[in-house]
């Protein structure tokens, strides 16, 4: 088993995508890449934390390479908008990914350099200093809440897209 830690955007939305793939077998929503410890969703959402809305993945790297995570992370968010994705505005909807050893760093640098070939990536990189697990309501929301506006509307045609890829 290894582990991914990606953000873009709401958590939500990563977390009903990342549910779908095979080869991945967790998803846990939490914060990281702040300042400060045990952080709340209201201390998140406000800023002042300076943490991320993040996914912790747990896969399987026979089944699925981190390379092919990244790539997937790059194709289900706007890594080009700075703090934000969509209407979901703020440093806590940034685009991040939080490597867990030299080789992740090595790969996401990479993927990134190729990708500004294209556009204008903006996306952070830095080590995962520590994770902090979401409250639990947070965790598998779209498919918890399939009638709330937020999921049918913002992040049911996000989930509809991967199965066209």
């Amino acid at each position: 088993m290894a582990k991914a830690v990606f953000g873009g955007g709401c958590f939500w939305c990563l977390d009903a995508i990342f549910r779908n793939i095979k080869g991945i077998n967790s998803v846990t929503c939490g914060y990281a890449g702040g300042r400060r410890a045990n952080p709340t969703y209201e201390q998140v959402c406000t800023g002042v934390s300076g943490h991320a809305e993040v996914v912790e993945i747990d896969y399987d790297e026979n089944i699925i390479s981190y390379d092919k995570l990244l790539d997937i992370f790059f194709e289900i968010h706007d890594p080009t908008q700075l703090n934000r994705q969509g209407n979901d505005v703020g440093t806590q909807y940034r685009s991040i990914i939080l490597y867990l050893n030299d080789e992740q760093k090595e790969k996401a640098l990479k993927k990134i350099e190729e990708l500004k070939e294209k556009i204008n990536v903006v996306t952070e990189v830095k080590p995962l200093e520590k994770f902090y697990k979401a409250e639990d309501y947070h965790q598998n929301y779209f498919y918890n809440n399939p009638q709330n506006p937020y999921c049918a509307y913002v992040i049911a045609p996000k989930v509809n897209k991967l199965k066209l890829l």
